[in-house]
């Protein structure tokens, strides 16, 4: 082997075992220090166990202390509690003793009380019966010496008393009537002329019929058409009949439809204007005129609303109230009708101080059935109700509307208002016109019912149905009684009867004396 292999060998091998020494004698020393220091360690721990018992003894024997103290002091709190629960004990059981003596003592009063009432009342009982017996001798001697009964006495007492209430009633009505009468006419008739010299609408009256003027009459053949072909497209398409006659220069429209009326007048205009008369023409005019009478029933509805200044009201009631500007009732056209109802309603309401804007709104409204009447059966009044429901329209409106002619009782202002603002617009002079029939069955009417009353001698219509003049029997009905007549034929007339404005019930009784001197 070689020398150097050898050389390093060797130190190979004591290099190790002088590192296994050290290591040997390191960790010896190093296991020596740990010792050491563990020994402190169980030193200083006993120590503070040690401190930490005295600690804790010294705390127990302080809580100990506290506690007892604690208890001695809730001890005395409750014994001085108990103390002051006993006295007050003490004090309510002397209370109640006293009370109990008291009504002792009220108890024996009491029953000393019901022995003298009782006393008091067989005494009273005693009298009694010698009163009833007293009473009953005297009736016997009344009976004796006035020849009747008891009851024929009392019949003939309560006959006088009733005929002296009936003389009091009826002089009390006619001092309320007359001054309440005094008052409410002046103050009506305030508000009544102020509605309506602010109010001064004109009214128009229709009839079934429109007259178109012709620039001559050869126009009328071109109207016929050829075997008579344009004047048949025109009827079938406008639902209308056209009356070609001996009048010169003139067609006359017929229909009890306005609008159609409306319609086929406009469309016979634009074709005399245009000159040019076939079916397909007629056809496309026939068009654009019921184009434009929709438009102008829609803004009619819409300036009828502005006029009155009525918003947020639905758009299908604005054109059923253009529509009325095509309907008439009695010669009165009834937009014209319900924009004056509306007027006088406002100003009334103003007056009074009740809501204008719902009171013109239900004035405005209140024949808005009369849209409806041609094409749907039913009252004018059940057809407006109905819709004002449909278009959810205020309740106080539909009120109005229902009561308007009276189909039911008024339960709020704003339907008085409207129904005396209806009568005001209708009993206007010229406002309306009557069927000389209706009129006369009126008049006749007013006659039966004042003639069927006990008493009445004769009567007579006058003012063309405004007043009705009656004739008592002066033997039969006297003074006071007049008033209760005058009363009960104004409420059958007003059961019995429809009429514009008001009725005035003028009762006669008139007494003569004659003598013929010979």
């Amino acid at each position: 082997m070689h020398p150097a292999i050898i050389i390093a060998i060797t130190a190979a091998v004591c290099l190790a075992v002088f590192g296994s020494v050290g290591f040997l004698l390191g960790y010896k020393q190093r296991k020596r220090l740990a010792e050491a220091k563990i020994g402190s360690a169980e030193l200083e721990a006993k120590r503070i166990v040690d401190e930490a018992a005295k600690e804790a003894e010294s705390s127990k024997k302080t809580a100990v202390l506290e506690a007892k103290e604690q208890i001695l002091k809730e001890r005395n709190e409750a014994e001085r509690e108990l103390k002051e629960q006993r006295k007050e004990i003490t004090r309510q059981e002397q209370r109640i003793v006293s009370k109990e003596e008291a009504l002792d003592r009220k108890s024996e009063n009491l029953d000393k009380k019901n022995e003298q009432l009782t006393q008091k009342l067989s005494e009273a009982d005693e009298l009694k019966a010698e009163v009833e017996a007293l009473i009953g001798k005297h009736l016997q001697e009344l009976q004796r010496i006035s020849h009747c009964t008891a009851e024929e006495a009392k019949a003939e007492l309560l006959q006088r008393i009733e005929e002296d209430v009936q003389h009091d009633a009826a002089l009390k009505i006619i001092e309320i009537e007359s001054r309440l009468r005094e008052d409410a006419d002046r103050k009506a008739k305030e508000i009544i002329s102020l509605a309506i010299q602010r109010c001064a609408s004109d009214h128009v009256s229709e009839t079934t019929t429109s007259t178109v003027t012709l620039p001559s009459d050869d126009m009328k053949g071109r109207i016929i058409g050829r075997e008579g072909r344009n004047i048949r497209s025109i009827e079938q398409l406008t639902g209308v009949d056209l009356i070609i006659d001996d009048t010169p220069e003139a067609i006359t429209v017929s229909c009890f439809d306005p609008i159609r009326r409306e319609i086929a007048r406009l469309t016979l205009e634009k074709l005399i204007s245009d000159g040019r008369i076939h079916p397909t023409r007629i056809e496309d005019t026939v068009d654009k005129a019921r184009r434009e009478v929709e438009a102008e029933v829609k803004a009619a509805g819409e300036r009828a609303t502005f006029e009155i200044g009525i918003h947020a009201i639905n758009p299908e009631l604005v054109k059923l109230l253009g529509r009325l500007k095509y309907r008439t009732s009695y010669g009165q056209n009834v937009l014209t009708h319900s924009l004056e109802v509306a007027y006088i309603s406002g100003i009334i309401a103003d007056e009074l101080g009740v809501d204008s804007v719902v009171a013109k709104r239900a004035g405005l409204l209140h024949d808005i059935g009369k849209a409806l009447t041609a094409e749907v059966e039913g009252s004018h009044v059940q057809l407006g109700v109905d819709i004002a429901k449909k278009y959810k329209e205020n309740n106080e409106v539909v009120h109005a509307i229902e009561a308007h002619h009276g189909d039911v009782e008024p339960q709020t202002i704003i339907a008085v208002i409207v129904q005396a603002a209806d009568a005001i617009s209708a009993a206007r002079p010229g406002a309306r016109r009557e069927n000389l029939e209706n009129y006369i069955k009126r008049l006749q009417k007013l006659e039966e019912i004042a003639n069927g009353f006990g008493g009445v001698e004769k009567s007579y219509a006058v003012q063309a149905g405004r007043e009705i003049r009656i004739m008592v029997k002066p033997e039969e009905v006297n003074d006071e009684q007049m008033v209760l007549v005058a009363r009960d034929i104004v409420k059958k007339i007003e059961e019995s009867l429809e009429y514009p404005g008001q009725i005035k019930i003028n009762v006669i009784r008139e007494s003569r004396a004659v003598d013929y001197a010979k």
